[in-house]
């Protein structure tokens, strides 16, 4: 529970018990110290969290300059994009010398924001954020606090991400070259703009060459919604393109169900290539985004930035998704 404002402060010995650690173990972990492990040191600092554990962070900080440590704060981890996303984080920012810590804001922007205060006030050097929406909910508290975001613009903040435009134009273009006429399209909320890009890509190619059979927006999980399920039933399209890989592995489960086949009677085309895809039934077509490469290129910048302090030009990186071909989409039925 948070510490009653008029309660004593927090000891380091306060949070080796919370935690249940050694007090070597919770000096190492919120020092910066890589003598613990990063799952280790995630659980002491989401202690510290708990109990308003400050310490001497702050003042390390004002003594060094430094604290040796990185967060990375994600949107929902129970989606198999994000734990793909920050094993590929944590390796650059590991590889560049630097400890690592995670924040799940499980989708929720009030827990967002307290999740970016909380992280700057435990002193790290740099944040890499994915935020929840196209919305910046720090406060202020990043302003001087090296921050890259990935998959959003948001002004004035470095920012790495896909050409989403493009790879929905390499979506569509599949599934027009193996022959298809009639395309469905099955999306997640376009309040954001790489959803609404990647659909706006795929639709407009689509428009020019095939035709649209349905568009149905704010799917976004294995158990598809009722207007899913009637789309994918009554459409009349032969193929889908569904915007992320939960929604097409939802959308073969249910055209299977229906005594559907994919893709002999209808194809389906995914899209972020999440672990697991290639193991689905039929392995799952797709469009896989290079998360290896963002996490490398977010922790440069970060370490850029670090070294030389916040400010000045923001970066704008930029990355192609790749079409990965397995066995979800075929020619249409004759």
């Amino acid at each position: 529970m948070p510490r009653d404002p008029g309660s004593r402060r927090p000891t380091l010995k306060d949070l080796a018990r919370e935690a249940g650690v050694s007090l070597a173990s919770a000096s190492y972990a919120v020092n910066g110290n890589g003598s613990v492990g990063e799952q280790t040191r995630a659980h002491i600092l989401s202690a510290a969290e708990r109990i308003g554990y400050r310490g001497n962070v702050a003042a390390r900080v004002t003594r060094t300059g430094r604290s040796g440590t990185l967060a990375l704060v994600v949107p929902d981890m129970t989606n198999p994009f994000f734990p793909s996303l920050a094993q590929m984080v944590f390796r650059a920012g590991r590889d560049a010398g630097f400890g690592m810590f995670l924040v799940d804001t499980e989708g929720s922007e009030p827990l967002e924001q307290k999740a970016l205060a909380m992280v700057t006030g435990l002193g790290v050097d740099g944040v890499v954020w994915f935020p929840i929406r196209d919305k910046d909910t720090s406060a202020g508290c990043l302003d001087r606090i090296p921050t890259v975001v990935l998959d959003r613009t948001l002004p004035g903040y470095d920012h790495v991400g896909v050409d989403y435009l493009a790879a929905g134009r390499i979506a569509a273009r599949h599934l027009i070259d193996r022959g298809h006429r009639r395309i469905g399209m099955i999306s997640g909320p376009c309040d954001v703009a790489s959803m609404r890009d990647r659909c706006a890509g795929a639709q407009a190619l689509i428009e020019e060459e095939a035709e649209l059979a349905f568009r149905v927006e704010n799917a976004f999980s294995l158990d598809l919604e009722p207007q899913v399920a009637a789309a994918l039933d009554g459409g009349g399209a032969t193929a889908v393109f569904a915007a992320a890989d939960v929604i097409a592995l939802g959308a073969i489960r249910h055209l299977t169900r229906a005594g559907k086949r994919v893709p002999e009677d209808v194809s389906v085309l995914g899209f972020d290539d999440i672990p697991g895809a290639d193991q689905s039934t039929p392995p799952l077509s797709t469009l896989e985004i290079p998360v290896a490469e963002i996490g490398q290129h977010a922790i440069d910048i970060l370490v850029r930035n670090v070294a030389g302090g916040a400010g000045g030009a923001t970066s704008l990186v930029q990355l192609d998704a790749q079409l990965v071909v397995r066995e979800s989409v075929a020619a249409p039925p004759l």
